[in-house]
């Protein structure tokens, strides 16, 4: 909230590229500008993988946004790091996966925000195609979106993330980022986002 990484505007909502109308945007690219919160992150990241994975031997990031987390994630812990790309490259050797592939190796799939979960699982499913095992996946921030629990569920995938949507209003009450009517619109936003504002 400090940085505008996430920004709240229930009366001037965001349109997202599904076409959803949003009063909420996350970029949480822009913690990396910030050397304080990044060290943060980087640190929180770990400390939850560790706890509720135990031992990893790889870290995967997501493309693009889960790349510079997942590369300081596997700094952090000393680890190996890959990438799963959206699609396959269009050139060259037409890599899904970027990076030394360690067949077998247990991996975490880092992610910066989980909406939905199917670019997230998208990536689980591709590491587990190329002989992964996946551990789960780890986030900063998750909506907290029923359809994300139901995809993770039915992948079986369990994940973790820093923080979610619930924490994220009660932070921005309390701190009087937005008002006690405000926080009434982006709970019925998060009960119907494909409906909300329409």
């Amino acid at each position: 909230m400090q940085i505008k990484a996430i920004k709240l505007q229930p009366n001037n909502p965001f349109t997202w590229a599904s076409g959803w109308k949003s009063p909420i945007y996350c970029d949480n690219r822009i913690t990396l500008s910030h050397p304080t919160i990044r060290t943060y992150i980087r640190q929180q990241l770990a400390t939850v993988i560790q706890e509720k994975f135990g031992s990893v031997g790889c870290i995967a990031g997501v493309a693009t946004a889960g790349i510079p987390q997942g590369v300081l994630v596997a700094q952090e812990l000393g680890l190996p790091f890959i990438y799963v790309r959206a699609k396959p490259k269009d050139h060259g050797t037409g890599n899904l996966i970027e990076g030394d592939i360690l067949t077998g190796k247990r991996v975490v799939v880092v992610e910066d925000l989980i909406s939905t979960g199917n670019s997230s699982l998208q990536a689980v499913s591709a590491l587990r195609d190329a002989g992964y095992d996946v551990a789960g996946l780890a986030a900063i921030f998750s909506y907290g979106f029923d359809i994300a629990e139901e995809n993770f569920k039915a992948a079986n995938c369990p994940y973790i993330t820093l923080s979610n949507y619930t924490a994220l209003l009660s932070y921005a009450e309390q701190n009087q980022y937005i008002s006690r009517k405000d926080v009434e619109v982006l709970r019925e936003w998060r009960e119907s986002p494909s409906t909300w504002g329409t």
